[in-house]
């Protein structure tokens, strides 16, 4: 039973290996990513039917604007490097939510949900690209897919993820929502981790500057998020985006960059 299990971890790894767009970086994802959209989709749809969408109409606009100027720059150098294929089925939707938590995701497919209580820190739409950029990032390097294969390696088996909403809903819905970011009050959200996190400041980094934002904002929102937990115990949105000296550092490193793009606008 054990060879059995390895022989499939080995497949996995084997055929399930692709490569994170703009960086190349190698990663385990075998679910497709349409089966990644569509559960992306009716995850973003119940977290939306359970929330407060925000009534104020200029920073719902804010919101829009950023990420529809953001989404744009990301489908154009995407085109134009050929890569197209990575964000394919993406269907963009923004959305502002009414709730204090100090919060922002992406789900697969381009389903993005901001906090307004994260809007003090972003301070400005300057701010809001930044975590725009970030959050979109994850999704465009399909960070949620590696994770849920992971963790369908982990929990089921290596199951297929239609073959694992037949079998066990509620066990995968669970593993989805903990690993988009969403439903975090329930089920705890799994960390990216460290490389996940430096990739997607990066990549952020540059669809912002693409879609016309000042990448020297960047870290500076970091360094109001990182002072903000003080030694206590983190803001929701730190507690899966690691916020240290690290951080601010390659960032402020990778702006020469960044500015590239910046100045083509």
């Amino acid at each position: 039973m054990k060879n059995v299990f390895l022989i499939t971890v080995i497949l996995f790894l084997w055929y399930g290996c692709s490569s994170v767009p703009v960086t190349g970086r190698k990663q385990l994802s075998f679910i497709p990513a349409s089966e990644m959209n569509s559960l992306g989709l009716t995850s973003y749809r119940e977290t939306l039917a359970e929330s407060k969408l925000s009534t104020n109409a200029e920073q719902t606009a804010m919101i829009k604007r950023t990420g529809d100027r953001i989404s744009k720059a990301v489908e154009k150098y995407m085109a134009e490097k050929n890569m197209s294929s990575a964000i394919k089925g993406f269907q963009w939707e923004f959305n502002l939510i009414d709730d204090p938590s100090i919060n922002a995701w992406c789900m697969p497919g381009g389903k993005v949900a901001f906090y307004t209580g994260i809007l003090p820190l972003c301070q400005n739409e300057a701010g809001v690209a930044v975590v725009m950029g970030h959050e979109i990032a994850h999704a465009v390097a399909n960070h949620s897919g590696e994770r849920m294969s992971q963790q369908l390696i982990a929990q089921l088996g290596g199951t297929a993820l239609s073959m694992a909403m037949q079998e066990k809903p509620q066990m995968t819905q669970q593993i989805a929502l903990s690993v988009f970011g969403a439903g975090s009050q329930v089920f705890g959200i799994l960390p990216y981790s460290r490389k996940h996190e430096f990739e997607a400041d990066k990549l952020g980094l540059f669809f912002m500057a693409m879609a016309g934002y000042d990448p020297n904002e960047a870290p500076q929102f970091w360094e109001r998020m990182s002072a903000l937990s003080g030694g206590n115990a983190p803001p929701q949105f730190l507690s899966t985006h690691p916020s240290d000296a690290n951080r601010i550092s390659e960032l402020k490193a990778a702006i020469p960059e960044a500015m590239k793009y910046y100045k083509l606008q």
